[in-house]
């Protein structure tokens, strides 16, 4: 097991869902934007980094049927599946490191508000890059949302990869066009804040 991966199975073993910093009880912010797409409820959608997140649950009572869920932790997308009960079963779960990752389909929505901070490495990042630029559709979507400039240096004791919007737009400009770049500060569940930043990004 990777020091990554037990890192993560360690957290959801042992912290509970507030009191981790990246709860959210409704994921309003990417709910709102994957509304605005106004995709057909059969559209494949993967929340990247989805573990414990409530995002595909919400996506199911608004009738969308395709939905992925990836997260290198076991625990967390077990924690996940526990509240979903029957419903979960209507999910397809994986578990992986993103940088192993082979879709075996293409997506009309990639979503990621977990994962891509967490990569530090030049070639990490450039790999992550070239498995979503195969992974989207042509003419579908990519949320990224990452701590901003001014957001964390560290998330869960890990070193993390702050983000404008110009850093953002110049690693995926060759296969994407940014749509629309905004930041929010995100109140954790034990009333501390971070800074985030979403970009929205078109598959050219």
């Amino acid at each position: 097991m990777t020091d990554t991966k037990q890192h993560w199975e360690n957290v959801y073993e042992t912290k509970t869902d507030q009191e981790v910093s990246w709860y959210q009880e409704t994921p309003t912010t990417s709910l709102e934007l994957i509304a605005s797409f106004n995709l057909d409820k059969g559209a494949s959608i993967i929340d990247v980094g989805g573990g414990n997140s409530n995002l595909a649950g919400e996506l199911l009572k608004q009738g969308y049927t395709n939905l992925s869920v990836l997260d290198i932790s076991a625990k967390s997308l077990e924690r996940a599946k526990s509240k979903l009960v029957q419903e979960a079963d209507k999910i397809y779960w994986i578990v992986s490191d993103i940088l192993d990752f082979h879709p075996k389909q293409q997506y009309d929505l990639w979503h990621d508000r977990a994962t891509f901070h967490f990569l530090t490495v030049k070639k990490d990042i450039e790999k992550y890059v070239n498995i979503v630029g195969e992974a989207i559709k042509t003419g579908g979507y990519l949320i990224i949302a990452t701590f901003s400039m001014s957001g964390q240096k560290k998330c869960s004791g890990l070193d993390i990869t702050q983000y404008s919007k110009e850093k953002l737009r110049g690693l995926f400009t060759e296969s994407f066009e940014l749509v629309k770049s905004f930041e929010e500060v995100h109140q954790t569940p034990f009333d501390t804040k971070q800074n985030f930043i979403y970009t929205l990004f078109r598959k050219l």
